[in-house]
C-alpha cells in the first residue's frame, strides 16, 4: 500500500475537523478570543495527527465504517496538544520551540498557554459526548481514554519522568516512564478505534498489543531523533533531553541496542496483528513507519 497517500488523506480529514472546530470555537461569544486563538495555533501548528490517524487505522482493520470515529479520532489531538503545551513549560521541560514554531507560551504567555491546554484538554470530553453512537460506546471511550491520558496513564508517566529528571532511573522506571508517558495515549487510542467499531474480544486483545509494542517503540524512536535528528527534522531543540538529564532508552542502553529494541518492539507488534489480514495492512506500515521516520 501507499503509506504516504493514506497518512495524507487521514491527516486531512482530521485536519478539517480541527479546523472547523477552531473556526466554531472564535465565533463562540463564550469563549474569549484570545483563549481561542491559543488553542488554535497550539492545535493547527502542524504535526503528523499520529493518534488520529492510529485510531481510524484500528477501527477499520476491527471492521468500522462509519464516519462516527473521525470526532472521536479527532479528540484525541486535543489531548494530545494539551499534553504538548503544558510540556513545553518552563515549569516542565522549558522548551522554545514546536514544531518549528515558537511554543504558546512563548507567543501567549504562560498563563493562556496553561489555560488553552485545559480548554482542549476537556473540550476533547465534550466533543466525544455529541458524537452519534451508541451512547454504551462512548461511555467506554470516555473511560480508555481518561485512563490512558489521567494519572494512571501519560500524566503518570509524565510526574514519573519529571521526578527522576537529574537522576539514574532504574529500568523498571524508564519502562514506567516510556509506557505512560507516551505509550499509554498511543495505545488508547488504538483500543479506542476498536472499540467504536464493536469489535471481538479477540480483535480487541489483538490490537491492544499492537498498541503496547508500538506506543514504546515510538517513544524509543523519538529518544533516538532527539539525538540524531536536527532541529529542523524535529521542529525543536535536538539534545534537550541529555541537556536535562533526562532518562531515555539511549542513555541507559545506547543508540545501537536502543534501536535493536525499537525493531523488536516492531516487529512483534507485526505478529501480534497479523491474523487481521488486510484489514490491518495500514497498522503494520505505520508500525514499520515509526522506526524508520527521521521526524
Amino acid at each position: 500500500m501507499d503509506l504516504k497517500l493514506y497518512l495524507s488523506r487521514k491527516k486531512k480529514i482530521i485536519d478539517d475537523f480541527l479546523g472547523n472546530y477552531i473556526t466554531s470555537k472564535k465565533k463562540n461569544k463564550d469563549c474569549p478570543a484570545k483563549l481561542a486563538e491559543a488553542m488554535g495555533y497550539a492545535l493547527l501548528a502542524g504535526g503528523k495527527r499520529v493518534r488520529p490517524i492510529l485510531a481510524i487505522a484500528a477501527f477499520e482493520a476491527a471492521g468500522g465504517r462509519s464516519k462516527g470515529i473521525v470526532p472521536v479520532a479527532a479528540s484525541l489531538e486535543l489531548i494530545h496538544t494539551y499534553s504538548l503545551i503544558h510540556d513545553d513549560l518552563p515549569a516542565m521541560d522549558d522548551d522554545d520551540f514546536r514544531r518549528n514554531k515558537p511554543t504558546t507560551h512563548k507567543v501567549f504567555g504562560e498563563g493562556t498557554a496553561i489555560l488553552a491546554g485545559d480548554a482542549l484538554l476537556t473540550d476533547a470530553f465534550n466533543i466525544i459526548s455529541k458524537t452519534k453512537t451508541d451512547p454504551a460506546i462512548l461511555i467506554k471511550v470516555v473511560s480508555e481514554l481518561s485512563h490512558g491520558a489521567g494519572p494512571d496513564g501519560m500524566v503518570g508517566g509524565q510526574t514519573v519522568d519529571l521526578m527522576l529528571e537529574g537522576t539514574k532511573a532504574g529500568k523498571k522506571d524508564l519502562l514506567y516512564i516510556h509506557t505512560h508517558k507516551t505509550g499509554a495515549l498511543i495505545r488508547a487510542s488504538i483500543r479506542i478505534g476498536a472499540i467504536m467499531a464493536g469489535c471481538s474480544p479477540a480483535a480487541l486483545r489483538a490490537l491492544t498489543g499492537y498498541g503496547d509494542k508500538i506506543g514504546l517503540a515510538f517513544q524509543i524512536a523519538d529518544d533516538i531523533l532527539d539525538i540524531t535528528g536536527t532541529k529542523e527534522e524535529m521542529g525543536k531543540t535536538t539534545g534537550a533531553d541529555d541537556a536535562r538529564g533526562k532518562n531515555t532508552y539511549p542513555s541507559t542502553f545506547g543508540l545501537e541496542e536502543s534501536q535493536k529494541m525499537a525493531e523488536k518492539l516492531v516487529n512483534d507488534s507485526l505478529k501480534a496483528i497479523q491474523y487481521l489480514d488486510k484489514k490491518a495492512e495500514p497498522l503494520a506500515e505505520i508500525a514499520r513507519y515509526i522506526i524508520a521516520r527521521r521526524n
